[in-house]
């Protein structure tokens, strides 16, 4: 799993970019580290956001602008009838199921950013009443999209690991590295 791209891989916007969201990235998936499934699902708070619904949601958003961007139909269509099951695990759903598959969007990500002809391309948001109509935007406009995105769900990760068992972003991250912190 990417969870950092070198600094030498990101000396060029596009590295730059995808550096930013490899690391917000981690930060998501690090809030799952360690916790069973039905820990992940838990909703600790006011919220009815838990941390395996956050990484399901993102990661299909991610994999939904993309393919936005490529014209292609995503891999989950989502409408009111089942938009609430974009952040809970369904069926046979597992946290390490959605990491597997996080995977495969975030290398069709990184390929996509690094092969576009230029970020300066554009593709047509889509018609729903939060954007404005007949809009475009650029791949730029996407890859810090999804940064944004990714990164507002990080921080509500944060606040749900910290609620459900004390354990804060500094701590996972030494966690993962095999190490502790403080």
């Amino acid at each position: 799993m990417v969870t950092h791209v070198p600094a030498a891989d990101a000396v060029d916007e596009r590295g730059a970019l995808l550096a930013f969201l490899a690391e917000q990235r981690g930060g998501l998936r690090r809030s799952v580290l360690g916790l069973t499934d039905e820990q992940a699902s838990t909703k600790p708070s006011a919220s009815e956001l838990s941390l395996a619904g956050l990484l399901k949601h993102v990661i299909e958003v991610e994999q939904w602008w993309i393919a936005k961007a490529k014209d292609e139909q995503p891999a989950v269509q989502r409408d009111r009838s089942n938009w609430h099951e974009c952040f809970t695990l369904v069926g046979d759903e597992t946290v390490e199921s959605q990491l597997a598959y996080w995977e495969k969007v975030a290398a069709e990500t990184e390929s996509f950013v690094r092969t576009a002809p230029s970020l300066d391309d554009t593709f047509p948001l889509p018609d729903e009443p939060w954007f404005p109509p007949n809009e475009r935007v650029s791949l730029r406009w996407l890859a810090l999209h999804l940064i944004r995105e990714t990164a507002r769900h990080a921080g509500h990760a944060d606040i749900i690991r910290e609620s459900l068992d004390g354990a804060t972003a500094f701590e996972l991250v030494a966690k993962e590295q095999g190490s502790s912190w403080g």
